[in-house]
């Protein structure tokens, strides 16, 4: 008995050596950060720009999430999209283009969602709307033909999926841990206040 547990226990020690070790976040090059690089919060937002639950945290939660954490320096947001479809990725994509006004483009996309998602035409919506913030249709148009940013976006959606399990939007990663769905600003807060204690 004692020799047989001794040899289950020897097995199971050499399985998990053999075990790949758990992957680990990576900074992306097409991460767009809100807030002080040195923030003692770190919250990744994995977002769809066609998905109703994140235009209604960026509308309604962010404005005071930013005033009394992100601007104090008390938290910093990253910002990685998680597209569900054709429009998010296309849409997304026009937001990495605009360069500096990337969160700008992010708020008004969310802020106009049901009216570009919704016309006859979402995608020649999308682009009035980029016009609106300097970017012309040329511009926008070899954007969305720019197969390695579609390739970066798609790329760490799945690594998301690999690390964190993300399989909903939003999803926030708080100092490393997962939180699903859409959250009012109080809900929100205090998961944040938590991580100070």
């Amino acid at each position: 008995m004692i020799k047989s547990l001794s040899s289950l226990l020897l097995l199971a020690l050499l399985l998990l050596a053999g075990a790949p070790a758990p992957a680990a976040d990576r900074p992306w090059a097409i991460d767009e950060v809100m807030g002080r690089a040195d923030a003692p919060i770190t919250i990744i937002e994995y977002a769809s720009l066609t998905c109703v639950h994140c235009a209604k945290f960026t509308v309604d939660t962010l404005p005071d999430l930013k005033k009394n954490w992100i601007d104090t320096g008390k938290a910093k947001l990253i910002m990685r999209d998680f597209p569900w479809d054709p429009m998010a990725q296309a849409a997304a994509m026009i937001a990495h283009c605009s360069g500096e006004r990337y969160f700008v483009f992010i708020d008004t996309f969310y802020h106009s969602q049901e009216n570009w998602l919704r016309s006859a035409q979402p995608l020649e919506s999308l682009k009035k709307i980029a016009r609106l913030g300097g970017m012309g249709p040329e511009e926008a148009d070899k954007c969305l033909q720019d197969r390695v940013l579609l390739n970066e976006i798609m790329a760490r959606k799945e690594d998301g999926e690999k690390i964190y399990g993300v399989d909903s939007t939003p999803t926030f990663i708080i100092n490393g841990k997962a939180v699903s769905g859409e959250k009012d600003y109080d809900s929100f807060a205090k998961l944040l206040a938590e991580q100070k204690k």
